[in-house]
């Protein structure tokens, strides 16, 4: 059974930097693409970043430049460094795994239960 557990989230202030990690189990983790979504306070998930079994990495228009998503299949883990962050960047976080790096969340099949992160102005 796969296993996702997320971890660093908190509250900063405008301009501070993030690191959340993503830790899987149950599952053979370099056979997998890996994501990480956000769902803000009454809207949808939204892509955030997604990084594929050769390491190529996927941004989404709003945090390219400023958020970087990488992987440590020796550890089991993903990671999302997030710098710069600003007040639309709050929003609970998930971890999302699946076959390919794609964009949309029913392309992935296995979710965490999400870290909230919060920045204040």
């Amino acid at each position: 059974q796969v296993q996702l557990v997320e971890s660093g989230g908190g509250l900063v202030q405008a301009g501070d930097s993030l690191s959340l990690s993503c830790a899987a189990s149950g599952v053979t983790f370099r056979d997998y693409a890996m994501a990480w979504f956000r769902q803000a306070p009454g809207k949808g998930r939204e892509f955030v970043a997604s990084i594929s079994r050769s390491y190529a990495a996927y941004y989404s228009g709003s945090v390219q430049g400023r958020f970087s998503i990488s992987r440590d299949n020796a550890k089991n883990t993903v990671y999302l460094q997030m710098n710069s962050l600003q007040p639309r960047d709050t929003a609970f976080y998930y971890c999302a795994a699946g076959p390919t790096a794609a964009k949309r969340p029913d392309d992935y099949s296995a979710w965490g239960q999400g870290t909230q992160v919060t920045v204040s102005a």
